[in-house]
């Protein structure tokens, strides 16, 4: 017989929110190569505090790290754009980043589904 974890109303609206915030990162992720996640990030920054003392609240703070490190990523990127040699490393790191986003989103949003905390 399989138990299933009952979550109090707030959690729950929480852990809700969250999920639709993973799927609205990968959307943006996906058509337009995160350039419009400030909008989810937005919503992160407002709903964390509402999450407080849940295992939801890391997946806002897991969401909100994902996205400053992709910005930084990108801006690395950019800047080896700028130079001749490193047009050609550029696009490994914008690869890179692109990737390493995706498995954040997806790894989040499986650890939530699962009803754990994450890093």
């Amino acid at each position: 017989m399989a138990q299933d974890l009952v979550l109090d109303s707030r959690t729950d609206s929480a852990k809700s929110w969250a999920q639709g915030l993973y799927i609205a990162h990968g959307v943006c992720l996906l058509f337009t190569l995160g350039a419009l996640s400030f909008i989810p990030l937005i919503f992160n920054y407002v709903k964390r505090p509402e999450s407080d003392g849940t295992f939801v609240h890391s997946h806002h703070g897991w969401q909100i790290r994902s996205f400053w490190w992709y910005v930084v990523w990108m801006v690395v990127g950019w800047v080896l754009v700028a130079t001749i040699i490193g047009m050609l490393v550029a696009w490994i790191v914008f690869l890179g980043a692109w990737v390493w986003k995706a498995y954040r989103i997806i790894r989040g949003f499986i650890a939530l589904n699962n009803n754990e905390a994450i890093g």
